[in-house]
């Protein structure tokens, strides 16, 4: 019968029905004995000629991103997150982990999101894991990220899991991977857990119900929870309480530990907003069921809410479903809300905590914080505004925020912050969090309402101190088995010919941090070469020389079928002028986006990729 079948796959491959690693994938699945319980349901759908159905699950294998490993979820295939991708997963992960040092014994913990399915695959890891010989920790009901890490060096584990896809659509699901030290998984970790997870064959399991009768399994709940929340209430640096605001955690996992937090620190007039309170995996009550606090249609319908209830809150707190990012709302001078960007949020709650450190005797010219290549410059003013270090040439992903913890120490460590609202203080984990950063972002706004001035207005502060400077983001998508092939050739052509000039900004600069390679636009002169860090991001920059310096970063996304561009412009301030800097900035920023979006079009209708 099987043969029939790789003679249809053959044929439909040549017809052009798959695409891709498609017809690779499918004979794998339909021959090796250690997937046989898919291969009736392949066969069924080979018969019925559903082509369409097998190249969205077959024509990939979902890789482990920034992020870990992320999609749609599917019935079977490597390229959904499926019982056998998960198994798989974890059964990488420990075999892997066998080869560094950890021969036998060890342990896990595993937490999960209010995803479909979620639970389910948190058993399957913790089954895995334990069939392995590992001591399982596995929490009883949806924790979030942060608590995993944290967890991971409470419990003295070798590893952790999250089952998670973060803010992505319901469709979809995760496995994000974490080491010992709270971490996400760096290389080489990374790159050898993916060798394991490739050769994956048969994989051992363990009946759940008498793994945890043996204790190989152990349940873990509130022990855990009331130690973590401890841990970042004592975090606190401000008495102020007074300020009032609205949190939702979009029917994730966010009332375990943003609000937990903001309760157990003493905030009276924080309400948690009840439309998008219960556990959801739909994300009924959020537009477009797309639970991203970094879209700012999450906000509507608390701002409406507020607007008709006559509600006096000054914040509007979001975070996403697993609860590791915080999105930011504060009330303007009309009485309406104005979001407030990652890098914004960031450069806040950088500037109180060397304000609160120098006010307390506690600061160090050795103090640091940590941001990514893609993070805004205006964190690094900040912090030399203040006297202090800033660590921020790394690429996307806070686990190299992690990894520089690790290397400089955490004595001197003050404030972890990436642009897609990823904040992170302290040592108890080490990964981002939303509870630590809704903490200091209520204590700041309690401060400044209390002298009659609000973030906004310390905002524009942070501009008059350090340069006016504005953000923005431009994703181009690729999507279905194409996509990739698309992404790969636009940014070849991003390296071998970089656009010279969107607007009236001219760039002079284009840095291959995948090469190293450095040259001037529009000469190709060679300038000096990148030895660190080495990732797929592409930066080009505008003339220093300038008083409207203008940087683009661009790399394809590790968890969605895009590239993501991110856009930095820095206007100086001249004799205290903040609004003919914000004006010139501005329109600096609008018309790269606007350029850059064209250009990258107009590339893509001339791409020959099929």
């Amino acid at each position: 019968m099987n043969s029939d079948m790789l003679t249809l796959i053959d044929q439909a491959a040549k017809d052009g029905h798959l695409t891709g690693d498609s017809p690779a994938n499918l004979r794998s699945w339909l021959t090796r004995e250690c997937v046989s319980e898919y291969q009736l349901r392949i066969t069924e759908l080979i018969r019925a000629g559903n082509w369409q159905k097998l190249d969205a699950m077959f024509w990939t294998a979902i890789p482990f991103g920034t992020g870990g490993r992320r999609g749609p979820m599917g019935e079977m295939g490597p390229a959904t997150i499926n019982d056998r991708t998960i198994a798989e997963s974890a059964h990488g992960m420990v075999v892997y982990l066998r080869t560094t040092g950890c021969k036998t014994g060890g342990s896990a913990v595993i937490a999960h999101d209010t995803r479909h399915n979620s639970a389910h695959f948190a058993r399957i890891t913790a089954c895995t894991m334990a069939a392995h010989g590992l001591k399982v920790f596995l929490f009883d009901g949806h924790r979030s990220t942060p608590e995993l890490s944290y967890a991971v060096r409470k419990l003295g584990c070798n590893i952790g899991v999250v089952i998670s896809a973060s803010h992505n659509p319901p469709a979809d699901n995760g496995f994000k991977a974490y080491w010992d030290n709270g971490a996400q998984v760096i290389p080489p970790h990374d790159k050898g857990i993916v060798r394991e997870v490739e050769k994956a064959d048969v994989i051992p399991t363990v009946d759940f119900a008498l793994a945890v009768a043996d204790g190989s399994i152990q349940i873990v709940g509130s022990d855990i929870d009331n130690d973590y929340v401890a841990e970042v209430v004592k975090l606190s640096e401000s008495p102020a309480r007074s300020i009032s605001a609205v949190y939702t955690p979009l029917h994730g996992v966010g009332e375990t530990n943003v609000y937990a937090v903001i309760t157990a620190a003493g905030f009276q007039n924080v309400s948690i907003f009840e439309p998008h309170r219960t556990a959801d995996g739909n994300f009924p009550n959020v537009p477009n069921h797309f639970p991203n606090p970094e879209n700012l249609e999450v906000f509507s319908p608390v701002v409406d809410w507020i607007a008709a209830t006559g509600n006096s809150a000054e914040l509007i707190l979001a975070s996403d479903p697993d609860a590791d990012r915080l999105g930011v709302m504060v009330r303007n001078r009309t009485g309406g809300f104005t979001a407030l960007s990652g890098n914004q949020v960031g450069a806040l709650i950088t500037d109180f905590l060397f304000r609160k450190r120098k006010a307390s005797g506690r600061f160090s010219p050795q103090d640091y914080v940590v941001e990514t290549l893609v993070t805004t410059p205006l964190t690094r003013a900040v912090a030399a505004h203040h006297g202090a270090r800033c660590f921020f040439e790394l690429l996307v992903g806070f686990k190299y925020i992690a990894q520089t913890m690790e290397e400089q120490g955490t004595a001197h460590f003050v404030f972890g912050t990436e642009e897609s609202i990823g904040f992170l203080a302290g040592a108890y984990c080490r990964d981002k969090d939303a509870s630590v950063a809704a903490l200091y972002i209520l204590e700041l706004a309690g401060e400044l309402a209390a002298e009659g001035k609000s973030l906004l207005t310390q905002l524009d502060q942070l501009y008059k101190d350090c340069g006016y400077h504005s953000e923005g983001q431009k994703s181009i998508y690729c999507e279905g088995p194409t996509g990739k092939a698309k992404i790969d050739g636009l940014m070849q052509t991003l390296r071998q010919t970089p656009p010279a000039q969107f607007g009236s900004v001219r760039f002079t600069e284009a840095c291959d941090y995948s090469t190293g390679r450095c040259i001037s636009i529009p000469a190709g002169s060679p300038l000096p070469e990148i030895t660190h860090p080495r990732g797929d991001l592409l930066i080009y920059k505008s003339d220093a020389s300038q008083s409207v310096r203008v940087q683009i970063a661009g790399r394809p996304s590790g968890t969605e079928p895009k590239i993501k561009f991110y856009l930095f412009c820095q206007s100086d301030v001249i004799n205290g002028n903040l609004t003919a800097a914000r004006v010139a900035g501005d329109q600096a920023m609008m018309e790269v986006q606007q350029g850059l979006g064209d250009w990258a079009q107009q590339q893509l209708k001339g791409s020959t990729a099929p």
